[in-house]
């Protein structure tokens, strides 16, 4: 019988192995030194904030695994061999395979500053990350003050998670203003405004030089490259950006990059041996998508599709048009299709941007001058309907017939039906001034 091995148990790793399962009768083991089961790590966040208990993340009870038949081992691969198809553990063991899959997701980055190593100093990831963050910062007493680096996704969601136990945060963002390398600048700034009323210390244009100790090891403050102030602090988050979790592959044959390179049916330059999910490097992009994307659904998808092809069905990697979706503290973002920054617009395309006079809600659909393609939308505080925007991309429609239709977009037509003639008529008056 036909062994797959599949290193780590994300939700690449695990809708492979699921997908295996409704499939086929082969073997199949997965392998992580994180958790026994396999858990939602978006959720994470959740759990600290006393939303959900971890047990509330595992979307799979745990006599799943043995009822379906995937065996799930909880080891640290420290090296592969794929001349004799072996994996090598840290306690010494070993288990061979017929198809290996590799499947391990992403590691915080770390630039090399002073002090990142100290007690207190940590990322947000993994499930031992939130547990030090349990220990780090279990409320405002232990944790006086933290100071988050790097202004992304995760970024926010650690600032949201500290200020919910009322403990200070001071957010250092390197960019001029927040996530400015991914949204227009009039999203931007409206971000950077909600940032700031929920109490948090904003620092723009502001990168961490150091991070210093106390005696006893632990973080006591950081200093701030541009202005050479020291801010006291208990906790530091190192939250600017990830890297694919690799570095096991070092001395092996398999080819890599920043990630693991694949080629469109997600195999690598060995055969029998494939990648998925935010370690996977893809050596001929889709569309305008980057070569590694940490994103959730793209993982899912990845599974899927190498299920089909290691059962028989070989099938390439199509991930369709682009979409996302985050929060940054209570204001929900969705994107669909493509929005470029002025940095990284292209000459052809155009935008119409709405802002509610809250402050807290917009629109910017993205358009080309030449013949008024719709060609993706951020939406900020409205929920949208993801299969509406994916059918309109698919159809080429317009930006006349979006704006127009945008009432069959909507999530909960009750909730937002009172933007929508306000939307028109700012299209309206846009059209007329232009």
């Amino acid at each position: 019988m036909e062994h797959v091995v599949i290193i780590g148990n994300g939700i690449s790793g695990v809708t492979l192995a699921r997908h295996i399962r409704k499939l086929s009768n082969k073997k199949i083991t997965i392998i992580s030194a994180e958790t026994e089961y396999f858990f939602s790590r978006t959720a994470l966040m959740y759990v600290y904030m006393g939303h959900m208990t971890f047990e509330h993340t595992k979307p799979y009870e745990d006599w799943f695994w043995k009822k379906n038949r995937i065996e799930l081992k909880q080891a640290y691969v420290t090296s592969v061999n794929t001349a004799s198809k072996t994996l090598h553990f840290s306690e010494g063991n070993t288990i061979t395979y017929d198809k290996l899959v590799i499947a391990t997701g992403s590691k915080p980055n770390k630039f090399g500053w002073p002090g990142q190593d100290l007690d207190g100093v940590q990322g947000l990831y993994s499930k031992q990350d939130l547990d030090r963050l349990e220990q780090n910062a279990p409320n405002n007493e232990v944790c006086k003050r933290a100071v988050v680096v790097g202004g992304g996704l995760i970024g926010i969601e650690l600032v949201e998670m500290l200020n919910s136990r009322n403990i200070p945060v001071t957010f250092l963002v390197r960019e001029s203003s927040f996530w400015n390398s991914v949204l227009p600048e009039g999203e931007s700034e409206m971000i950077n405004r909600h940032i700031k009323s929920h109490g948090i210390d904003l620092r723009l244009s502001s990168n961490l030089k150091e991070i210093k100790s106390d005696t006893n090891g632990h973080v006591s403050a950081v200093i701030i490259e541009e202005t050479g102030e020291e801010l006291a602090c208990d906790l530091v988050g190192l939250t600017a950006g990830v890297t694919p979790n690799i570095d096991f592959l070092k001395d092996s044959e398999i080819e890599t990059g920043k990630g693991v390179k694949v080629n469109r049916f997600l195999e690598t330059n060995i055969k029998d041996v494939y990648a998925i999910g935010d370690c996977a490097e893809q050596q001929e992009t889709v569309g305008n998508r980057r070569p590694i994307e940490a994103v959730w659904y793209t993982g899912r998808m990845m599974g899927e599709t190498l299920a089909q092809t290691l059962c028989g069905n070989k099938m390439p990697y199509n991930p369709g048009h682009w979409f996302n979706s985050a929060k940054f503290m209570d204001i929900e973002y969705q994107t669909y299709g493509w929005v470029f920054n002025e940095k990284g617009q292209p000459d052809y395309e155009q935008h119409f941007h709405w802002k509610h006079k809250d402050d807290d809600k917009c629109i910017t659909i993205a358009y080309r001058k030449d013949n008024n393609a719709f060609l993706g939308i951020n939406t900020f505080g409205i929920r949208m309907k993801h299969d509406v925007f994916d059918k309109w991309l698919t159809e080429h429609r317009t930006l006349d017939y979006v704006i127009s239709h945008l009432k069959n977009a909507n999530f909960d037509p009750e909730f937002y039906s009172q933007y929508d003639d306000q939307i028109k008529a700012a299209y309206s008056n846009t059209l007329q001034t232009a």
